[in-house]
């Protein structure tokens, strides 16, 4: 019997590991018997439905592979494509058509949010029609909102920056005896985990960050101001942590402007611009020397200050992917489970994806102080172990 082909794809914004999981997923449908070729898409389903497409054993042989895991960036390139809702689109057979031509039995997408959801509809549909493709989701996002996984590939490189980015601001901020303000902005949409990272800056050398907020609590302005006056009352420099994604009580991004909400391909508010806000702010009402800095895509792009924890488990979730597959699983998505804190260990496992799709796992309220300018002690405990390990690049 002619063995089925594998195919793999990334979507969504590049993390500083999402390469690893991409090695994971390779390597592991390299060893596999069952599994003929190994394919990759070039920018995702989009660079699929055009025949994009590559050859792994072509393109990266021997131990060329294994640099994907200190590599940042999406290797294959990425897309934004989202698929109809509607499965009885012409785009279903498109894509199924595609599949058996290239003889397509092993179906692996490597991404967030939208990607689950794209992981989803192709599943069902493969269940609608019959087909025997086995499609597994593999989860990517430094935002780690992503339900039934005690956390997400790229989270913990991201996070391990954020922190280490916050304590070099806040020890270049502490060196002048003029009373300053610095606010970092960091991503997040709907979650603040990234942004809570920054506590971890803190260590055991006094509060620092002072001051952090995340969306899951609402936020004032005119609080904001008098939290950074307390503070300076107490010191010279202030240093203010904050998600780009903060609102007020009724959902309104500090961010958004009345006529001028601009939204991605996705329908989502593309959000920017809050740290300058504060600064303004923190500039009229108090009057001190004040900066926002804006950490953008140095987040999610910096390779060289990989997590070795983050990088060991995108492959081995990657792998996890392969053979749950191989295994007869599909319309699942690679998935892992925290054991203990202490010491850290993990399971790793694989949960139904339409449990995951278009849901979001927020940062629970009890782990965020009274004022909503902090975190507690859980919060911390469950970063630290994501951010741990030194990983010698290759340059």
């Amino acid at each position: 019997m002619e063995k089925k082909n594998l195919i793999v794809g990334q979507s969504g914004g590049p993390t500083a590991v999402i390469n690893s999981s991409l090695y994971g997923v390779v390597s592991e449908g390299i060893k596999q018997e069952e599994i003929g070729h190994v394919y990759g898409m070039i920018n995702g389903i989009e660079g699929f439905l055009k025949g994009t497409i590559l050859d792994f054993e072509e393109a990266l042989p021997g131990e060329k592979l294994e640099y994907l895991t200190y590599t940042p960036g999406a290797y294959l390139g990425s897309c934004r494509y989202k698929l109809p809702e509607s499965l009885e689109d012409p785009v279903y057979p498109e894509l199924f058509r595609k599949f058996e031509e290239m003889n397509i039995g092993w179906f692996f997408y490597i991404g967030g949010n939208d990607s689950m959801d794209t992981v989803s509809k192709l599943s069902r549909y493969a269940a609608m029609i019959g087909s025997d493709i086995r499609i597994i989701g593999e989860p990517k996002t430094i935002d780690n909102d992503l339900v039934h996984t005690d956390h997400t590939p790229g989270f913990g490189s991201a996070a391990r920056y954020v922190a280490s980015t916050v304590r070099e601001i806040t020890l270049d901020a502490n060196v002048y005896e003029k009373k300053s303000v610095t606010i970092v902005e960091i991503m997040g949409r709907h979650a603040g985990w990234l942004t809570a990272a920054a506590a971890l800056a803190e260590g055991k050398n006094g509060n620092v960050p002072y001051l952090v907020y995340l969306e899951e609590t609402p936020f004032s302005l005119d609080r904001f101001i008098d939290d950074v006056k307390e503070k300076l009352e107490s010191t010279n420099a202030v240093l203010v942590a904050v998600s780009e994604g903060v609102h007020d009580k009724e959902g309104r991004f500090l961010c958004e402007q009345e006529g001028s909400r601009e939204l991605d391909v996705f329908g989502h508010t593309k959000l920017s611009g809050t740290g300058k806000i504060l600064e303004e702010a923190v500039r009229a009402k108090i009057g001190c020397k004040v900066r926002s800095i804006e950490l953008n895509l140095l987040q999610r792009c910096a390779g060289h200050i990989l997590s070795k924890t983050d990088i060991e488990e995108s492959g081995n979730l990657g792998a996890n992917a392969v053979k749950l597959a191989v295994a007869g699983e599909s319309g699942l998505m690679s998935s892992l489970t925290r054991v203990s804190d202490a010491p850290y260990t993990i399971e790793y496992s694989g949960v139904d994806i339409r449990e995951v799709a278009n849901k979001e796992k927020k940062i629970p309220v009890e782990w965020i102080n009274e004022a909503g300018n902090g975190v507690k002690e859980e919060l911390t405990t469950y970063l630290t172990p994501l951010v741990q390990g030194e990983v010698s690049s290759i340059y």
